[in-house]
């Protein structure tokens, strides 16, 4: 009953939710790809052997990588289908992974639409990324016996709030996951206090992802190219940040200091560039191919796909989706490569990951964009302070690999090929 009228809530929005993608896609024209998909409609697949992993936008699709490369190597003759929601993760995937995966949408939660997209693809094996949990998936693919794992799981204090609410309905849902495997042990908590009976920790996915050695090398020629300028950048910012942090660090920082800004969204270049220019800054635009004049304040990385490459070229970060309650952005790659970190007060979506950087000296939190902005300000004139938190964050990173082998060893009794 609790499904039902869910599903019957879900109808009822339909139309709102296919105007509403249909508009997105005046400005990302992903969003226009494939609408059919949306329902679960396609041309036949042809039986194949599928692993299926669902990944819902860019981080997500990027977690999966090491998992994928492990699939792949145990699994030599299964097709792998990656799905996605997001037009921005469904262009990363094709980016990562088009050469040898197929991808897809993930239909819209409608019991015949979720029926129809198993039916067509026919998985051995359903494996969610982070905190995907769609009631009628997750029914239809226990109806169909295809086991559906979740893994690199996560779940904010806040998040469990919410589905605490959804009562019954959370624990029937959790219930249809063959195995849950959780990024740490408060994750797991989380998880347990919301009705989740069995949880495994393995660790996060993220931790695991190798800096690719062309986009480190990219970025350290930039930084040559550039006379060795000390540059902030502004990392995976969200809606309404670029300003706040502009308008902050401005007073702070040095003329000769180049501010690096790279927003989280690329329908978002456009609007952020004429930001930058409204105050009068001096912009140049990664997609020009040309590099910052020794004059340019700004360089915008209007380009998807190079953020190891631009955390190479920083002396220091400041993080994302951290300075607004929006839950913070991933850390982990800017540690990988030796990029030290400030970060705001908004990390609920990397609790954990946060506060371990932070205890390794790889980062540093403060309470506002006004004390990020004194604090960089410090920082930046002192290079020994930088080079030690550098050190610290690819200690830090190199420490807490090994989720993907924990993982594998989880689900591989669900593997096609195990005995």
């Amino acid at each position: 009953m609790r499904r039902t009228l869910y599903s019957l809530v879900l109808l009822t929005a339909l139309p709102f939710i296919l105007l509403r993608t249909l508009w997105r896609g005046l400005y990302e024209p992903g969003y226009r790809e494939d609408i059919p998909g949306r329902f679960g409609v396609g041309r036949k697949q042809l039986f194949l052997p599928t692993l299926w992993l669902h990944a819902v936008s860019v981080g997500e699709v990027r977690a999966a990588a090491p998992l994928i490369a492990t699939l792949r190597h145990h699994c030599p003759d299964h097709r792998i289908l990656i799905t996605q929601m997001t037009a921005a993760g469904r262009a990363t995937a094709h980016q990562l992974y088009g050469d040898f995966a197929d991808i897809a949408w993930l239909p819209w939660d409608l019991p015949w639409a979720q029926r129809a997209f198993l039916r067509r693809w026919r998985p051995t094996l359903g494996i969610v990324i982070e905190t995907e949990i769609w009631p009628n998936l997750l029914h239809e693919a226990r109806r169909l016996t295809v086991p559906v794992v979740l893994v690199n799981a996560r779940l904010s204090a806040r998040s469990a709030a919410r589905y605490t609410r959804a009562g019954e309905l959370t624990r029937e849902v959790l219930a249809d996951f063959s195995a849950i495997i959780a990024q740490t042990d408060a994750d797991a908590a989380r998880f347990a206090s919301v009705g989740a009976l069995s949880v495994a920790v393995a660790g996060n996915l993220k931790f695991d992802i190798n800096p690719p050695a062309g986009q480190v090398d990219q970025g350290r020629h930039w930084h040559a190219a550039l006379d060795k300028r000390r540059v902030l950048l502004l990392a995976s910012t969200r809606d309404s940040e670029e300003a706040l942090l502009l308008d902050a660090l401005l007073p702070h920082l040095p003329t000769d200091v180049l501010i690096a800004l790279v927003p989280r969204h690329p329908q978002r270049f456009d609007e952020v560039a004429t930001l930058v220019t409204a105050r009068g800054l001096s912009l140049c635009r990664r997609s020009s191919g040309a590099l910052p004049a020794a004059d340019t304040r700004v360089w915008l990385g209007d380009a998807m796909g190079e953020m190891f490459a631009w955390y190479a070229l920083a002396d220091l970060a400041l993080i994302g989706g951290s300075w607004l309650p929006l839950g913070g952005q991933n850390l982990i790659e800017a540690c990988a490569v030796g990029c030290p970190v400030l970060i705001g007060p908004h990390t609920f979506n990397f609790a954990q990951a946060t506060e371990d950087a932070i205890a390794a000296g790889a980062a540093v939190r403060v309470d506002d964009v006004h004390s990020a902005a004194r604090e960089a300000g410090r920082l930046l004139a002192e290079p020994a302070t930088l080079k030690a938190m550098g050190e610290a964050g690819r200690a830090f990173a190199q420490a807490h690999r090994g989720a993907t082998a924990r993982t594998m060893a989880l689900i591989e009794p669900l593997l096609p090929d195990a005995t």
